[in-house]
């Protein structure tokens, strides 16, 4: 477990065959699919944060309150996501180092000690999110009760931080397998739901926010996918991984992690529509609108749906749980390292991020309700990993020949103006203020 804290020697642990593999791809002696295998992990690894439980709870209670019509924030956030974890993964490759240990050589030391402080409310606000689901898992699954279920996830996410001690391409693996069944288990819920197509891509590019309630949803959404600490893990997991030799191959690299990042978190979009328009069929069209719970939603797929279906989410929200813990706790030692140069051991810091959904389950608060207003505390610590990645990748200084395009930039800091809109928006709707619906 000691290699956790060493992302910025992730070279070591990338397996020699991989290393020798990825030289010739980079060579140009490997085509297709075998030249772009070993650049593939980096973002499988992140893909997982944007399928965590905390997206269950926001994408299961929009499609039951509100149908179809907030696929589109999926949409839009996953592009969003596709875009930053790019120039996230282009920022390690091109300097070597990670976004978190870029602001402390740039910024002053108070200025990088805010960062850490905002960051490490997001870690928590994360684990919670992540360890909440998985003991839901455990508790839908075995009915066995959620504190059981807490300490039970806990250990879980200790063996599983064995992993690393065989280097990244272990964790990777185990990563990959469970987006696989993840995403499995929504391909068999779609094909029991069986959504309306037309519907379903219709409001994929038609925005509409019906009611005050699909605001906060909405905020929840892009809190949920566009996810900050991954920001800075991504760039942890490129910047040693492969070490480009000069700068014709920080392209070649680039271009493979390019891949990386569209396939998987094109596959996370995917997952998260499926999330939403399954329950909008299954829910919001048979009267059961006010399903707005991942326990309530368990219980009402059994006789909608059949036990199978019932069994394949608790299934898919433990996968989720369990495997985004894990990254989150990758994510938080980056951050530490990064901001302020100091390490703890991960087994503590697990505790640490473990206290709050400990306490929330000890306090009987509503898991699923936790879970949405989580993500949207995500969604306000988002802009600083947004703005100042545009900052560090459009600056040629930096990234010499990686540095962004024009439109790139321009492109990430719409982004950015979206993620404060939104906010602007729903703090002005917490204090009485009254929105106007549309669609």
């Amino acid at each position: 477990m000691a290699h956790i804290d060493a992302l910025s020697n992730a070279d070591d642990l990338v397996h020699p065959q991989l290393q020798l593999a990825a030289r010739e791809a980079i060579a140009g002696k490997r085509r297709g699919f075998r030249a772009v295998l070993p650049f593939l992990g980096p973002a499988i690894i992140a893909s997982v944060a944007y399928i965590d439980p905390g997206n269950f709870a926001t994408n299961i209670s929009s499609g039951a309150q509100f149908g179809y019509a907030l696929l589109w924030v999926i949409l839009l956030a996953n592009l969003m996501a596709m875009l930053l974890q790019s120039l996230s993964a282009k920022l390690g490759i091109a300097t070597g180092r990670n976004l978190a240990e870029m602001c402390r050589e740039h910024f002053p030391p108070w200025v990088c000690y805010v960062f850490w402080i905002t960051q490490e409310v997001t870690a928590m606000a994360t684990d919670l999110a992540e360890f909440l689901g998985a003991a839901i898992g455990f508790n839908l699954l075995f009915g066995i009760p959620m504190l059981l279920a807490g300490l039970i996830t806990g250990i879980g996410v200790f063996l599983i931080l064995a992993f690393q001690g065989n280097g990244f391409r272990g964790i990777e693996l185990f990563i990959t397998a469970m987006v696989g069944i993840i995403a499995g288990s929504y391909v068999i819920e779609t094909l029991l739901a069986k959504p309306d197509w037309g519907q379903v891509v219709f409001h994929s590019v038609v925005p509409s926010l019906p009611g005050d309630g699909a605001v906060l949803l909405a905020v929840g959404i892009i809190g949920a996918t566009v996810m900050p600490h991954v920001i800075y893990l991504h760039s942890g997991l490129t910047q040693d991984r492969i070490v480009p030799r000069n700068d014709e191959e920080k392209h070649r690299i680039f271009g493979f992690e390019k891949v990386d990042v569209v396939l998987a978190m094109g596959t996370a979009g995917l997952v998260n529509m499926a999330m939403l328009f399954m329950a909008a069929k299954v829910f919001h069209f048979t009267g059961h609108t006010d399903v707005a719970d991942i326990s309530t939603a368990y219980q009402t797929l059994t006789p909608l749906l059949g036990g199978a279906a019932s069994l394949v989410f608790a299934i898919s929200l433990l996968a989720s749980g369990i495997s985004s813990s894990h990254v989150g706790t990758m994510a938080g030692q980056v951050v530490m390292q990064g901001f302020v140069n100091f390490r703890i051991p991960v087994g503590l810091r697990r505790m640490m991020t473990m206290i709050p959904a400990l306490a929330a389950i000890i306090l009987g608060l509503d898991p699923t309700r936790t879970l949405v207003i989580s993500q949207v505390v995500l969604s306000f610590t988002l802009p600083i990993p947004v703005i100042t990645l545009i900052i560090f990748t459009q600056n040629r200084r930096i990234m010499g020949n990686l540095v962004n395009h024009r439109l790139t930039t321009v492109l990430a800091s719409l982004c950015a103006a979206v993620i404060l809109f939104l906010n602007v928006v729903l703090l002005y709707q917490t204090f009485g203020g009254q929105l106007p619906t549309f669609g």
